[in-house]
């Protein structure tokens, strides 16, 4: 097993501090899923800029959450209603609604397909067309059950989640269910003592496989960080101290 620490290589603002639920970064754009019903969205701006350029709300019953890019289109999963949405990647026009098994968490493009978390120990192989599941993932770090996988990366060959509750990034080998890195992230963290939901959510693989765009709910700024190696500091009991 690995493990690292962050080093943050820079802060920009996150636009109207949303209530991240999904984020994406590609050639210096970003979109943002934000949550909440009667508030939730899908944005998307400049690195670095104060303000959303566009944006699509979704209807007050759904609440949104992970979003990935497929093709030309934007798959957003929504968290209880158990639907996603494809966006038009350009005009941000509403495709199509379709009927999805799980609650929605986290979603990621992974090597010809996407995965998807809902909160518990489990990620699901779907198809990248229709999300028609085709394998559940069991996510084991050290024997132990990683529950809380939340939004979801795809980098170096592994997909990569935020943790609920903690700062804790894991790697995880999708062919095996097996943490293979855990990352420190609490250099990365914000602290927001007066809220609890304020949590570290938002995690987006840039174009190094060992750095990543994070944020968490109503965050201040979005942090452009690098993976530095490290030596076993506690970051297992970390990884699992919400589990």
């Amino acid at each position: 097993m690995r493990f690292h620490r962050v080093r943050v290589v820079r802060r920009v603002p996150h636009p109207e501090r949303g209530f991240t639920q999904g984020l994406i970064a590609c050639g210096g754009v970003v979109w943002e899923s934000t949550g909440n019903y009667g508030r939730s969205e899908l944005r998307r701006y400049e690195f670095g800029a104060d303000a959303v350029a566009v944006r699509a709300e979704l209807p007050p019953e759904l609440f949104g959450e992970g979003i990935c890019p497929v093709g030309d289109s934007v798959w957003q999963l929504t968290w209880r209603e158990r639907v996603a949405l494809r966006w038009d990647a350009a005009t941000l026009a509403l495709r199509e609604k379709v009927r999805y098994n799980r609650d929605g968490w986290g979603i990621c493009a992974a090597d010809g397909e996407v995965v998807t978390s809902d909160g518990t120990s489990e990620l699901v192989r779907r198809d990248p067309g229709t999300l028609e599941p085709r394998q559940v993932v069991h996510v084991r770090c050290a024997g132990s059950r990683v529950r809380g996988l939340n939004d979801l990366a795809w980098a170096g060959g592994l997909v990569w989640a935020n943790v609920a509750g903690t700062a804790c990034l894991a790697g995880i080998d999708l062919a095996t269910g097996q943490v293979t890195d855990v990352t420190d992230a609490r250099a990365a963290a914000e602290r927001h003592w007066a809220d609890q939901q304020a949590i570290m959510n938002g995690i987006a693989a840039l174009s190094r496989p060992d750095e990543f765009l994070l944020t968490g709910k109503t965050w201040r700024a979005l942090r452009h960080v690098r993976l530095v190696p490290d030596r076993d500091r506690g970051h297992r009991e970390r990884l699992l101290a919400g589990q």
